[in-house]
């Protein structure tokens, strides 16, 4: 290996230990004068050691807390790709579950889960439907998981809306299809998204935001939605001066990372604090996200 490849492998295998605080300040278009949240967002964890250790999923904790933020939402994956989980020690889910239940908002910690969250568990595959580990332990931590649904909160005198949208890439093909899957190269999973029944659970115009593990959706939203908040891309985990080289999504690089606007619509995707494929990240540290609205 060259001193530059050296270098270069040095500070991708030890970018995943760092931990960095991200900030947005934006009001959203219809947002109502004199509202204000501030939001913090922890996504992809990816529980497991060393990568991210009970230790370190405690240490996050503390540092989002310390943020004094409104409310936290949890944007889903926490659990180890099967790749990472192969070269590791896995934190029981009760665990890890218990660890973020910890967290302190006035407004509640709130979760989605993510596609490796529903992966792991070769039965929820089989059966094509939840319940699952993931979403079972945050549930006996006391932690609320939203699966298409919608929840009127207050930010003072001011009501909102949070909707949590189930996961867009949930299950695999079926055995059936699944070599025309490799042969095309095409991402096609089976999601448990309905985003018309979430919004229809929205019966007010007060503001919206929308948590989806995946930002795909982004492309298919009308501006009823105020902001939507994603995870899942790890801001590709590699950024080489700006160019990602694997990106998980159908829009390629289009949403993989930070503040998006189209048509007057925002999208904020964080880079996420945990690891999949591969140990490494490099030019994307991980983050907590901070969103100030208002």
């Amino acid at each position: 290996m060259t001193a530059g490849g050296g270098m270069f492998g040095g500070v991708a295998l030890a970018e995943p230990f760092r931990l960095s605080v991200t900030r947005y300040r934006l009001t959203p278009r219809r947002w109502p004068d004199g509202m204000t949240l501030r939001i913090a967002v922890i996504a992809d964890l990816h529980a497991c050691d060393p990568w991210m250790s009970l230790a370190r999923i405690e240490q996050i904790v503390a540092r989002t807390n310390a943020i004094a933020p409104d409310m936290v939402l949890l944007l889903g994956d926490f659990v180890a790709s099967s790749r990472i989980a192969k070269m590791s020690r896995l934190v029981p889910h009760d665990t890890w579950a218990a660890a973020l239940a910890r967290l302190e908002a006035p407004l509640g910690v709130h979760a989605v889960l993510g596609n490796h969250d529903w992966w792991e568990d070769i039965a929820v595959q089989d059966r094509r439907a939840g319940p699952t580990p993931a979403g079972d332990a945050l549930q006996r931590a006391g932690l609320k998981v939203y699966e298409n649904e919608a929840v009127r909160l207050m930010a003072g005198d001011h009501p909102f809306w949070l909707a949590g949208l189930g996961d867009q890439w949930a299950f695999w093909p079926l055995p059936e299809n699944y070599e025309a899957f490799r042969r095309r190269g095409k991402i096609d999973y089976e999601g448990v998204h309905d985003l018309a029944g979430t919004l229809a659970k929205v019966t007010d115009d007060a503001p919206l935001i929308l948590m989806a593990h995946e930002p795909d959706i982004f492309a298919t939203l009308t501006d009823r939605v105020s902001l939507t908040v994603s995870g899942h891309t790890h801001g590709g985990q590699v950024n080489l001066a700006g160019f990602t080289p694997i990106v998980p999504s159908r829009y390629g690089s289009r949403y993989v990372y930070g503040h998006i606007v189209e048509g007057g619509r925002d999208l904020i995707v964080s880079g996420g604090l945990g690891v999949s494929g591969l140990p490494i990240r490099f030019g994307r540290p991980p983050e907590i996200v901070v969103i100030e609205l208002g």
